[in-house]
């Protein structure tokens, strides 16, 4: 079983990964943001760096889910808290001309290549909400993001869901607190162990 949890940024993606990786005794995978050299860069000078963060992600998650597929992934379960074609997303925010065409070239020639997930958790929230999260996470080169561009990258994940291939369960993340409701977390495991077919895990 492959589950990965999808979204935009500070919506919990990784807090709800970590959740069904233990309810599922599955391997976590989860995307290593900070990594990215360029990335506090960008935020700084989006035009001037914005080539670089996107490729260096690109490659860097290629290699990542490239590393789990080689190590059997089919004979294990295994939760992720980011989708390859995410990349793309924000690729397409941007970049723009020469580096985006680029960029596709790169992204057709990597994408085929990698496992598809089981089920693709969309969690999705307001710009509003997200400012608030990643407020409260307190990471540093986020400071400045501008509601804005959470607000076009919000709808452009709306847009991919809508017409992505395979099976998504869409969660309305606003009033949903699954890190400090134990009612609301026991509820969306339930409502996800539904989807994907499964008895919940005996506790004891």
């Amino acid at each position: 079983m492959y589950v990965v949890v999808e979204g935009p940024i500070g919506v919990g993606k990784t807090s709800l990964a970590g959740r069904l990786s233990q309810r599922y005794g599955a391997e976590l995978h989860l995307e290593l943001v900070e990594e990215n050299p360029f990335l506090a860069r960008f935020y700084e000078s989006p035009e001037s760096y914005a080539f670089q963060v996107q490729v260096y992600f690109l490659l860097f998650r290629f290699k990542q889910l490239s590393g789990i597929s080689q190590a059997g992934l089919f004979s294990q379960n295994v939760v992720g808290d980011y989708l390859f074609d995410k990349d793309f997303i924000f690729a397409s925010m941007n970049l723009k001309d020469a580096e985006f065409a680029l960029y596709q070239d790169l992204y057709s020639h990597l994408s085929p290549r990698l496992p598809v997930p089981d089920l693709v958790i969309y969690l999705r929230a307001e710009p509003e909400e997200l400012l608030r999260r990643i407020a409260r996470r307190n990471r540093s080169f986020e400071d400045a993001m501008p509601a804005a561009y959470l607000a076009e990258l919000t709808r452009r994940y709306d847009e991919y869901f809508q017409t992505y291939p395979g099976r998504v369960l869409t969660v309305g993340a606003d009033e949903l607190d699954f890190v400090g409701n134990p009612e609301h977390e026991r509820d969306l495991l339930a409502r996800i162990d539904a989807v994907l077919n499964l008895p919940a895990p005996v506790s004891g």
